[in-house]
């Protein structure tokens, strides 16, 4: 049994202006063990965060879930509101995305990490103020800083506290919304070795999502494209952007510069058109009114992830062995490109 097992997750959001419901995550389904670390990409609004934070239930009231989340055994999903409490920061965390707005503004930095030290390992204040210290300086805050308030940090170093405060109650699973975010490369390098000793040597299980397709290559073991609310792609990260099997895939690769290429420094690839509207999905690929390699059969028959190799899966139907291409049609919704 894997650490963390997610079978046909699902969550819907109620829109209350006009009554239809938009399914923002739809059926999906993933495996995680300690040691290893998953990446998610992806446009925004495609899904990563919803799913992500839907794990740990920690999506607003009018989020209705559906689906198996099992972690260490045990569903989440109908587990009890104290054990729920219980689960949070002692053995799964959270790196929020906007740190300015996860912080506490009128609490010191020092009591924001030794909180939950204190409410779950019930350990004395001068302890927990010890292991906050140890922590500030691990992903390199000054210590002497504890006594000092959010405002009074710029967005890197906030950024910083966030993971040292995931990182307080020494948790088996960490799930990082964009944690590099507003760092700058060297400590953007720093963050990223410090979670992957953390793997290493601690045995935990990391969740990252990121649109920096570098960072997750260089961190992550494993990939998975999400697209219009299901995972497009999964696989190895190396060969999953070396040498991607479904077009989105290719896609968000072209779209990101290579180092030491003039040509796409200049001209980086776009994708045209835009993410679809999910209350109004129709029975095929999402992706093919976008997609440049879409057939007629596209937008009528369903797809789903299919092998597309060793240890890989793409939800496309070219990937099949007996699929036959038609002409393409229309590769861009008419009206729809920027």
């Amino acid at each position: 049994m894997s650490m963390l097992e997610v079978s046909d997750l699902k969550v819907t959001y109620r829109n209350g202006k006009n009554g239809s419901d938009i399914p923002a995550v739809r059926g999906v389904s993933f495996a995680l063990d300690g040691g290893q670390t998953l990446g998610l990409a992806g446009e925004s609004g495609s899904g990563k965060s919803t799913m992500a934070l839907s794990l740990l239930r920690l999506l607003p009231a009018s989020a209705r879930i559906s689906g198996e989340v099992r972690f260490q055994g045990e569903d989440v999903l109908t587990a009890s509101w104290s054990r729920l409490r219980a689960v949070r920061w002692a053995q799964a965390s959270v790196v929020f995305q906007g740190a300015m707005s996860a912080l506490n503004p009128v609490q010191t930095i020092g009591d924001q990490i030794c909180e939950p030290i204190v409410l779950h390992e019930k350990v004395g204040r001068r302890v927990a103020r010890a292991r906050a210290t140890e922590l500030l300086d691990s992903v390199g805050v000054p210590a002497r800083r504890l006594g000092s308030y959010p405002h009074e940090f710029s967005g890197g170093q906030r950024q910083r506290i966030m993971i040292a405060m995931a990182l307080a109650c020494r948790p088996d699973l960490i799930i990082a919304d964009e944690p590099t975010t507003a760092l700058d490369v060297m400590v953007q390098a720093q963050i990223l070795q410090l979670l992957s000793d953390l793997v290493r040597e601690r045995n935990i299980g990391v969740i990252m999502i990121s649109h920096d397709l570098s960072v997750l290559s260089q961190m992550c073991d494993r990939l998975a494209v999400m697209y219009a609310g299901k995972m497009v792609e999964t696989g190895p990260s190396t060969e999953l952007f070396g040498d991607p099997r479904h077009p989105y895939t290719r896609a968000l690769g072209r779209a990101f510069p290579t180092i030491g290429d003039p040509a796409s420094r200049r001209a980086p690839a776009g994708l045209p058109g835009d993410p679809p509207n999910l209350s109004q999905l129709g029975e095929g690929c999402a992706f093919a009114p976008r997609c440049p390699e879409a057939a007629d059969a596209c937008r009528t028959r369903p797809v789903e992830l299919w092998p597309s190799g060793p240890g890989r899966h793409a939800a496309c139907l070219r990937v099949l062995p007996d699929f036959q291409a038609e002409p393409a049609g229309l590769t861009v919704s008419e009206g729809s490109e920027k």
